[in-house]
């Protein structure tokens, strides 16, 4: 809880430092995921699996023409059904994540523009962290980067598309191996990435 409190008050100090001609924009945020986790075959085959997230955002728009920042602490939950050699098991991962981005607006008129954003994602696990019984856990807490893109209608509405990409591994499973009268244990990482399409209405 200290690692999520301690992020979001850089978010907040990043949004107090703006320039007094700043203008912020507060909203919420809500959307669906597409995840892919990327793990070795060997270990189990997992699907593409939907997901969703929904939580508080903020929006500011610096003076200098066209860059902004936004913020938010999201509830994302991301689901994948695997299967190995015992069966099937859905792992789930539910996570509080604070992305942070820098973005670039294009005016379209006075009622759209379009806008690209980029910039690190936070996240904490708040959820079941072994499956498998046991074999595969979870890492408590996941560094992320966004690359996305969308479209701001009315000053209210804003529609965007993102890439979510793991940096380094989400998870890691236990492999325990028998030769002769030796037990070897080796593990192998797993990362979820995912495909976002959100929503969010700023007031």
């Amino acid at each position: 809880m200290k690692k999520i409190f301690t992020i979001m008050a850089l978010a907040a100090a990043l949004v107090s430092a703006a320039p007094a001609k700043a203008q912020i924009k507060l909203g919420l945020k809500g959307g669906l995921n597409v995840t892919s986790m990327s793990f070795d075959k060997e270990v189990f085959n997992g699907s593409n699996q939907t997901g969703f997230f929904v939580g508080p955002t903020v929006k500011v728009t610096l003076p200098l023409v066209g860059l902004g920042l936004d913020a938010a602490a999201l509830y994302d939950q991301r689901d994948i059904e695997s299967k190995d050699e015992d069966g099937a098991e859905t792992i789930s991962q539910k996570n509080i994540n604070i992305p942070i981005n820098l973005r670039y607006g294009i005016g379209l008129g006075s009622m759209a523009s379009i806008y690209f954003a980029a910039g690190p994602q936070f996240g904490f696990n708040v959820g079941q962290k072994n499956f498998f019984d046991g074999d595969f856990e979870m890492k408590k807490s996941n560094l992320s980067v966004n690359l996305g893109a969308g479209v701001s209608l009315v000053n209210h509405v804003e529609i965007g598309f993102t890439y979510n990409i793991a940096c380094g591994k989400t998870g890691e499973f236990n492999i325990w191996e028998s030769v002769g009268n030796q037990v070897f244990h080796r593990t192998k990482s797993a990362r979820m990435n995912a495909w976002q399409i959100s929503a969010a209405y700023y007031f």
